[in-house]
């Protein structure tokens, strides 16, 4: 055959290449994303369902979504080794918006959300999202993540959490004095807090013993613990895969004619994105594989939730944990990620009654610690010594979002940014030469912003008006329409008759 050449030993091979050798090197990348892919599914199934059950919808629909981001998503191009399902970061949203809206307005949310997706992954703004400050993203997570904990720990105790966030904070005494005044609320609490003990204590064994991924051991443990005592705690509610999937009505649509929902499905498709594009970001980072092209991964993000939308189910993110697993687990291609997704449908479509032994508690004990990981203590501290502007932004965004809403906090959050960075850009230098006789010679340096328009015309009016006066604006950089009128207005205020006469000398073009 022509391009094949044998060898002594026997072996077929094209050029240096030899077959037995590519079949070896692929076999084995099979084996590592078949291998991932289990270790991902086992991560996914507890914080799917656990996702779910927080956001107010069926536990069923968590892992619709998981399979969507799987299957659908896993398939295209983007990022590599991501992973993608639904996301503790977009719980407080999807809550809020079941609430007002109900289930079929949940997928028309999501469906117009992934839309918008797949519109700017067309227009090529995916890179764009790196130009979000870090300070607005982990504002935005920190503030999550205490929503999160505020919501959860009502579960942990059996009990029905209040809907705003300042309710949840302000209802904690009462709750507890619920929980010391119940035997089922103690119970429930102490399988909360063991859930979180063993998340904690998990990662501190050795890696042999660390083989199941810490989620689905807690799950396991707590579910046992309440089989065999029979403890009277709240359990997760099994409808069935095809009974909990509700497709948008035509009816739903016409939320779309309303601000505010527009407003919603804005946030939905900024801060999936912007989640999925930093977890890309992240995920880059633990590989020497090829490296994420944002705006396909944009695209692909927003046809898995087109397709979640279109079934009525949670919005997906690309989740951090599941791809760290992933990647950890020995991953080299989207193989592992879309077979997880195999994993949660035959799960789904086979053992769906599994769900009904796990105690709601368990899982928002699962919740109660992803939100804490949200919560960038650390980086907060060493922040707050560093760039103490930053740290501000953090807490005002994470403030405002507990406080009002998500899209309210972020939209604080970029505001402050983006007024912080003009203010640090606009450094502006006044040298006044005077040597007591003459002309006062006054020179601006730097960019001369209407931010400094303060300190620019206090300095210039605190110069003698008896002697005239030369100012350069040779050496600006930036000089903008507001602070060009208001020193020529001073400038021609200074010429009347009277005063001494201003010179200006232009900004270079």
């Amino acid at each position: 055959m022509k391009g094949i050449a044998h060898d002594p030993h026997g072996r077929h091979r094209r050029g240096k290449a030899f077959w037995r050798g590519d079949e070896g090197a692929c076999g084995a990348m099979r084996r590592e994303d078949f291998a991932a892919s289990l270790v991902v599914f086992l991560v996914a199934l507890p914080l799917c369902v656990g996702v779910a059950v927080a956001s107010g919808v069926p536990a069923e629909l968590g892992l619709v979504t998981g399979i969507v981001g799987g299957l659908v998503t896993g398939m295209l191009p983007g990022s590599s080794l991501q992973v993608s399902g639904p996301a503790a970061g977009l719980t407080v949203l999807v809550y809020e918006a079941v609430t007002t809206h109900g289930l079929a307005g949940l997928g028309v949310l999501v469906l117009a959300a992934g839309l918008l997706q797949l519109l700017m992954g067309a227009l090529r703004l995916g890179r764009w999202f790196r130009a979000i400050s870090v300070a607005v993203v982990q504002g935005m997570l920190a503030g999550i993540g205490l929503l999160l904990i505020a919501g959860q720990l009502y579960v942990m105790a059996d009990r029905e959490a209040p809907d705003t966030g300042p309710s949840k904070i302000a209802g904690m005494p009462g709750l507890l004095a619920d929980v010391f005044g119940s035997a089922q609320s103690l119970v429930a609490l102490g399988l909360g807090l063991g859930t979180i003990a063993v998340m904690v204590g998990w990662k501190r064994l050795p890696p042999s013993m660390r083989l199941v991924p810490a989620p689905l051991v807690a799950v396991a443990v707590a579910s046992g613990i309440a089989a065999v005592c029979d403890t009277p705690v709240a359990k997760v509610e099994v409808r069935g895969l095809l009974d909990a999937i509700q497709p948008p009505t035509a009816d739903a649509f016409g939320l779309l004619t309303q601000l505010g929902v527009l407003g919603t499905v804005l946030a939905f498709a900024l801060i999936a994105s912007a989640e999925s594009l930093f977890s890309a970001a992240a995920v880059d980072r633990l590989h020497a594989g090829p490296r994420t092209d944002y705006d396909k991964e944009l695209i692909a993000q927003g046809a898995g939730n087109a397709v979640c939308g279109a079934l009525g189910s949670l919005p997906m993110t690309a989740v951090i944990v599941r791809s760290a697993a992933n990647v950890q687990a020995g991953a080299r291609t989207k193989a592992s990620r879309v077979l997880h997704g195999v994993w949660l449908l035959l799960f789904a479509a086979l053992l769906p009654s599994a769900l009904g032994v796990i105690p709601l508690s368990c899982l928002a004990g699962i919740l109660v610690y992803s939100g804490a990981k949200l919560i960038p203590v650390k980086e907060l501290i060493a922040l707050w010594r560093a760039h103490r502007g930053e740290a501000v932004i953090v807490f005002a965004t994470a403030g405002m979002i507990v406080v009002a809403n998500m899209f309210e906090g972020v939209l604080i959050g970029v505001a402050l940014s983006v007024a912080k960075s003009a203010w640090d850009t606009s450094h502006l230098q006044i040298d006044v030469a005077d040597g007591g006789v003459g002309v006062i010679r006054a020179r601006l340096t730097g960019n001369a912003t209407f931010l400094r328009l303060p300190v620019i015309l206090d300095a210039l009016e605190a110069l003698p008006k008896s002697r005239p006066i030369e100012l350069d604006l040779s050496g600006l950089r930036h000089l903008d329409h507001a602070c060009l009128t208001a020193l020529t207005t001073w400038a021609d205020r200074h010429n009347t008759p009277g005063t001494a006469p201003v010179r200006l000398v232009p900004a270079e073009p």
